[in-house]
């Protein structure tokens, strides 16, 4: 693509939000059950029938739209958004276009080192549509089925102004609204279900030009490698167009995912015709100052902010406070052990390192580990008051881990208490010193790296309860003496 152009990208993320219910009947939301399972007369769009607003999806909505800054609009209804399609069983959606739940909100993420923004045009609510399921028995798709068990789930839009300006950051952007949306609990955001995904619209422009290219739309992406990948291959296709004096073409493209191309998949007029006029069957809603500030009053510490005040307040390395705010869950695991033990280097050296490596090798998630701030705090004050070692409290994390027993138990039950006693230790020194006479002239003669294999003797003999420092140091006495 080289310097003569620049890329305008914007994003519209749709995530489904976690409510029992659809947003307009009773019926369950749960992925998984058997084909149309979980549905009603409503969410089939049977003549006759009238949808019930979900409460709990207008407070989802609007959590999520004050953890992104956004404006709540006091009024807001919903419109009827005419199409046809096999998924859509009443013929037109229940979307939001005159008056949209939110607008005017902004992201803050970190990329490349430095901060920027992305700022939200409008947040809105609207159903889900079926499921489109295409047989392939034979290699060939000979059927296609329809399975309305997701039709009438809450959908939340988030459409971003076109401030991206590479594939790469486009997907850095994504992934903090994912992270934000799981941090105050409204979406679970799992894209192997399809629940969090997003359409994403490149163009091109001359650098230092203010007028906008004609752009194209990758649509329902669930995959941040995909959406990277097709739009870096959108970029040098629009690229060779231009260069060659021809004009990109406004389409819907598709995306290979074996060649990792793009194409054309169907033009894509300025204004699509979709006849909007507001929903006959439901009355606008309105939201009061006063729930509005209570339910921000309830949002949790943004994940970009927590970061920065790790790095502030902790004194840690902003790649492990990355690390540690990854997940809700893992944040506040961080934050309740150090206030409880002061020490947040080794807090997060042992959440990071031995924590994160028992829970990979189960196979579960940090909430459900049944080690809490307390056990680990405790664990860090064992090794820092010098009543275990760092290698015993390897073995403790493991049996906390697995059993959901206090550090303090395990280690009486075990036998675990660091030797301390000088004389205890000493005697020990004189008997590893008396076995092995090659090291010892080895460290004589001035081979030092000998010593360490003296020191691993001497815990080996006390199963790695000797206090390290106290053998290093009567070891070196006794061998320099």
């Amino acid at each position: 693509m080289g310097n003569r152009y620049e890329s305008v990208i914007g994003l519209e993320i749709h995530a489904e939000l976690s409510t029992k219910s659809k947003l307009f009947c009773d019926c369950e939301v749960m992925f998984g059950t058997a084909p149309n399972a979980q549905t009603c007369p409503i969410c089939l769009g049977m003549p006759g029938v009238l949808p019930v607003l979900n409460e709990r999806a207008i407070s989802f909505a609007i959590r999520a739209a004050l953890a992104m800054n956004c404006e709540i609009a006091t009024f807001s209804k919903f419109d009827r958004k005419n199409y046809f399609y096999p998924d859509l069983p009443k013929g037109y959606q229940i979307s939001q276009k005159h008056y949209p739940l939110a607008k005017n909100g902004y992201v803050d993420f970190e990329f490349s080192g430095t901060i920027h923004r992305v700022h939200i045009h409008q947040i809105h609510l609207e159903e889900e549509a079926a499921k489109l399921v295409h047989a392939d028995v034979t290699g060939n798709p000979s059927q296609s089925y329809v399975d309305f068990n997701r039709a009438g789930v809450p959908l939340l839009e988030i459409v971003s102004e076109p401030d991206l300006n590479s594939p790469e950051e486009a997907v850095a952007y994504w992934r903090s609204v994912k992270e934000i949306l799981e941090y105050i609990d409204v979406s679970d955001c799992n894209m192997e279900e399809g629940n969090f995904r997003c359409d994403a619209n490149l163009s091109l422009r001359m650098v230092d030009s203010e007028e906008l290219g004609t752009r194209t739309e990758l649509k329902n992406k669930n995959s941040f490698q995909h959406v990277m990948t097709a739009l870096k291959f959108e970029q040098k296709r629009q690229a060779m167009i231009l260069d060659e004096g021809g004009q990109v073409e406004q389409n819907t493209i598709l995306f290979d995912l074996n060649t990792g191309k793009t194409s054309p998949m169907r033009s894509k007029e300025e204004a699509h015709d979709y006849r909007y006029f507001p929903e006959p069957d439901l009355v606008p809603f309105e939201a009061n100052v006063e729930e509005i500030e209570q339910i921000k009053s309830l949002l949790p510490e943004a994940p970009f902010d927590r970061r920065k005040r790790f790095v502030k307040d902790y004194g840690i390395s902003a790649s492990d406070a990355i690390i540690l705010t990854e997940t809700r869950y893992m944040a506040d695991l961080f934050d309740e052990t150090t206030r409880l033990c002061g020490d947040p280097k080794a807090s997060s050296n042992w959440i990071i390192g031995d924590l994160t490596g028992l829970l990979n090798s189960e196979g579960i998630e940090i909430q459900d580990s049944r080690i809490t701030p307390v056990q680990l705090s405790k664990l860090i004050m064992l090794i820092n008051d010098k009543t275990i070692s760092g290698k015993i409290a390897k073995q403790v994390i493991a049996d906390v881990f697995k059993t959901g027993k206090s550090p303090e138990e395990i280690v009486k039950q075990k036998g675990l208490s660091q030797i301390t006693d000088e004389s205890e230790i000493d005697a020990i020194v004189n008997q590893v010193v008396e076995a092995h006479s090659g090291p010892v002239q080895d460290y004589r003669n001035g081979t030092k790296k000998a010593l360490g294999f003296l020191v691993g003797q001497v815990m080996k003999a006390t199963k790695g309860k000797a206090n390290p420092q106290l053998v290093n140091q009567l070891l070196t006495r006794k061998l320099d003496g």
